[in-house]
This record gives C-alpha cells, structure tokens and sequence, in this order.
C-alpha cells in the first residue's frame, strides 16, 4: 500500500491530525492496535481544553459534534498556595467567553475516530501494529505484525509518550521522572463549584479540583509516589475524606463517582522531532508535568500546525521532506521548551519544605494577584491568545 502520510496512533493528537487534514488532496492512512471506547460513566480522565484548541476543534468539526451536556467551561480560577498565598483568574477580566473547558478524554477520542473514519481521503488499519520501520531517500516503509507492508513518505509518530516510531527512527528522547503519581477520580458535590476550578499547591502535592456539569467535579492530585499509593489502597469513604479535607471542603459534601487512579508522571524531552521521512507530535514529542493542563493543548497545536504546513504545499512538493519537516519543528519548538520549562520549575519550586523559599512563592502569588494587567496577560497566553 502506498500513501503520502501514515498516521501511527489514532489518539487525540493523531485523529486530530488525520481530520485536519481531510480537506486535502493527501492519501492519508491512520493506524492503531484498537479503537478507542467509552468509558463507563463518567470518565476519569479528563482534559482542559484551551480556547485555542477548541476553535482547531471547531474547524475539523468535530467540537460540535460532541454532547455539551457533558464539558464544563471554566470561567474562573482559584490558586491557593502552601502558605497562604492566593491568585484569582478570570475569563471575564481577560475577555474571554472561557479560560478552558474541561471535557472527558474518551467522548472526544470516539468523536475524532467516526470523524476520521467517513473521510474519503483516509484509509484506517486497525487493528494493525508495527513490526520493522524502513526509511530510505524517497519513503518510509512499515512492516506490520500481520505481514502487510505500507509505504508512506511521511511517517507520523502519534502513538504516546513510549512510542515505537520514535524508537524505531532512533530519535533520542530525555526523560526526568518526578517520583509521582497523577491520581485523578471524579465526584458528585453538595455545593454548586460555578464553573470555578481549584487548585492547592500543599506539602502533598498539587491538588485540582475542575468542574464537570451538574455539581460534579474531576480531580487530579499530582503527589509523591508514596503518597498517591496510599490513596489509592484507601477504602473509598477514607479517600473521599482525605480529597474534601485537602480542598477545604469547600463543594460541601462529596460523593465517589470513579474509583481512583493513578499514572506516574515524568517530563519528556525530545530534542529532534523530526527526521527524515518522519514527524512526531503530541505525547510521542512532548511529556510536561499536568499541572498546567496544557499537555494535550500542546498535542493539539502539534497537529494544527503540521496540518497547516502540508496542506500549503504545492503539488509538486514532498510532504515527507526534511526541510519541510524542520519548519514544523522550529514553529513548534518555542511553545513546548517554555511550557516544559515553565511547569517543571513550579513543580520544583513547590517541592522543597524551606521555610525563606515558602515565603518568597506564596508573596509571589500574592503580588501576581494585585496585578490585573500581569493575570490578564498569562490568562490570554495559557489560553493560546497571545
């Protein structure tokens, strides 16, 4: 089989990537193990999706597709330090209808996959997984378990943060684990949260609580290993405790929906995401800590951007070119080096117990809260608006 662009994984970022670029004169093929499926009730792992990419939604259609009887915007953030500090963001002192609306993983995953799926342009194996990658000067050549074999001139990596593209076209990658968990579970609350998210930066971890519809909230406790451990053995009623005293039982009564999860947590740094003949994007380029939720933001804008960049090209040109794949490396390079770096030193930055550097952070937060300017600013920028 012969194709322009192969997509390996058709999770969030590579089914986002195969429906941007359906309009295009492109023979894509989308490949994957399995299909995604729903999870049953309500699913606990949940995203923050930024303004920015729910327009890049909107414009592969699948945003209106979805039950919006089930994301929640956010209109207002409250972050809460470890010794009292306090900073407040609004959507309306930004401008902005929201800062993020907060959605299940699974829905938008099968959303993207029927989306992908009626496009003439796009041929889907599944289920398929690799065996052998081949590059040479004019195409990448993919063995599958099943003997089958495709050649793509462009080969995109999409399939997680262990990605087998990535270990086959021997790009390196730099991996620092933070000795944590992200233990996320969702719950049904006595008080209205008015669409309001929280966040505790505590001797424990970072605690956040983020708004789902109808009084229900998801959260996401990023926490040393030891410690998320030990939620997760608790008898449910313990850890439903444990949750609303760390939030300052401030929904009121809480009741589990989810049992707990955990999945440990490390950033990710790729120094090339590109080859010849090869591309990568979303958790196959890129892990961040989540305690800014902006790794699938990330994801997405990896796919918009590499989606842009192929459909410009002339007929004549190869979308598996180095020089063009350099181009969406260097116009994605900036976005994920800060907010890498930015969410890796807050992380650090919370971790040490130093009484002096205490101080100094929750006067920091203190200080960014007395500046409506300076919030509006980082708002509009988390937002993907700057």
């Amino acid at each position: 089989m012969d194709l322009d662009v192969l997509i390996v994984g058709a999770g969030l970022a590579g089914g986002s990537l195969a429906c941007a670029l359906a309009a295009s004169p492109l023979r894509i093929g989308v490949l994957d193990a399995r299909p995604p499926r729903r999870a049953e009730g309500w699913d606990a792992r949940v995203y923050a999706v930024s303004p920015a990419n729910v327009a890049f939604l909107e414009q592969i259609r699948a945003w209106p597709h979805l039950d919006h009887g089930r994301i929640n915007r956010v209109e207002a953030m409250q972050v809460f330090g470890d010794r009292g500090g306090e900073t407040r963001f609004s959507a309306y002192d930004a401008g902005l209808d929201a800062l993020a609306w907060i959605l299940e993983a699974s829905p938008l995953a099968l959303e993207l996959w029927e989306t992908l799926r009626r496009q003439p342009n796009i041929t889907v194996l599944c289920p398929a997984r690799p065996s052998a990658l081949s590059i040479d000067a004019d195409a990448a050549t993919l063995r599958l378990e099943d003997g089958r074999s495709i050649r793509a001139r462009l080969l995109v990596a999409a399939d997680g943060a262990d990605s087998w593209v990535r270990t086959a076209a021997n790009l390196a990658v730099r991996t620092t684990a933070y000795d944590e968990l992200g233990v996320v579970a969702n719950f049904q609350c006595e008080k209205p949260h008015r669409d309001t998210a929280f966040q505790w930066f505590r001797d424990d971890g970072i605690l956040a609580w983020l708004p789902l519809p109808e009084n229900r909230i998801s959260i996401v406790w990023s926490t040393p290993t030891s410690h998320a451990e030990s939620l997760l053995e608790m008898p449910p009623e313990a850890f439903v405790a444990r949750v609303a005293g760390a939030g300052e039982s401030r929904l009121g009564a809480m009741t589990l929906l989810t049992p707990p999860a955990g999945f440990p947590l490390r950033l990710m740094q790729v120094p090339q995401v590109v080859a010849p003949r090869v591309a990568l994007i979303g958790d196959a380029a890129h892990a961040i800590h989540p305690l800014s939720g902006h790794g699938i933001n990330l994801g997405f804008q990896d796919a918009r951007v590499l989606a842009e960049q192929l459909c410009e090209l002339p007929a004549h040109r190869d979308c598996g070119d180095l020089a063009v794949l350099r181009r969406y490396a260097r116009a994605r390079n900036e976005e994920v080096r800060l907010m890498q770096g930015v969410t890796h030193a807050l992380n650090r930055l919370f971790r040490p117990r130093n009484p002096i550097l205490a101080a100094l952070r929750n006067q920091g937060m203190h200080l960014t809260n007395r500046l409506p300017v300076v919030r509006s600013a980082m708002v509009r920028y988390a937002a993907g608006l700057i």
